[in-house]
């Protein structure tokens, strides 16, 4: 998600996204992103050869879109409007979204798996998520936050959490991505610890829809 200002130029989300969640314009937000990710990617495997492997594309949700009462029904429409297999669709969110009302987040995750949508819980480490929520989850996914990643190579301490995390997700029976792998070496620890999808600048800078298309 960028922002092109008029004047000011190219904005990241980390600028503006903030100001979205305070004034309540990133529910439209994630709703555009949702609806625009899906039309893309439907477009993108309409143009591959028959029998290609499936291909996903990961949606992030806000807490403050999450906990909006018409959220499954919302993400329904969109898959209908676009075409696209609800498969595909890979919903993120954070660890601290599930902690704020982990009933009511619980039951949302389950009525979206419901749907077929794929659900990731995004940044996790960084939260202080209960073993037995994340037990009773629907999720396909755990993505190890980029802060581990990062200082992997230093001390031990952060190469003891990934591997936690990994083995946690193993006993989870879900599949475990290491999020901003930025070199080689961070590369080659994640494999050593058997990490088994990383994503990140080492693999392919942020591109628009044109460049990744043709990466596809």
């Amino acid at each position: 998600m960028r922002w092109q200002h008029p004047e000011r130029g190219l904005i990241y989300p980390a600028e503006f996204i903030p100001v979205a969640e305070e004034t309540g314009l990133v529910i439209a937000i994630d709703r555009w992103v949702l609806r625009e990710a899906c039309r893309q990617m439907r477009q993108w495997m309409s143009k591959l050869p028959p029998r290609t492997a499936p291909l996903t594309v990961g949606v992030n949700f806000s807490s403050r879109h999450f906990s909006q009462p018409d959220l499954v029904e919302h993400v329904g429409l969109t898959l209908g409007s676009t075409g696209l297999d609800p498969h595909s669709l890979e919903l993120e969110i954070t660890e601290s979204v599930v902690m704020e009302d982990g009933e009511a987040a619980t039951d949302s995750l389950r009525q979206l798996n419901a749907l077929g949508v794929q659900l990731t819980i995004d940044d996790f480490g960084t939260g202080y998520s209960s073993l037995s929520y994340l037990h009773r989850m629907p999720i396909q996914k755990l993505k190890i936050d980029r802060s581990f990643v990062s200082q992997i190579e230093g001390g031990a301490g952060n190469r003891e959490i990934v591997k936690t995390i990994l083995t946690l997700s193993r006993n989870l029976g879900v599949r475990v991505v290491a999020e901003g792998i930025e070199t080689g070496e961070q590369l080659a620890r994640l494999k050593a610890l058997e990490c088994e999808y990383g994503q990140g600048h080492f693999f392919s800078r942020p591109m628009d829809a044109r460049a990744a298309g043709a990466l596809i």
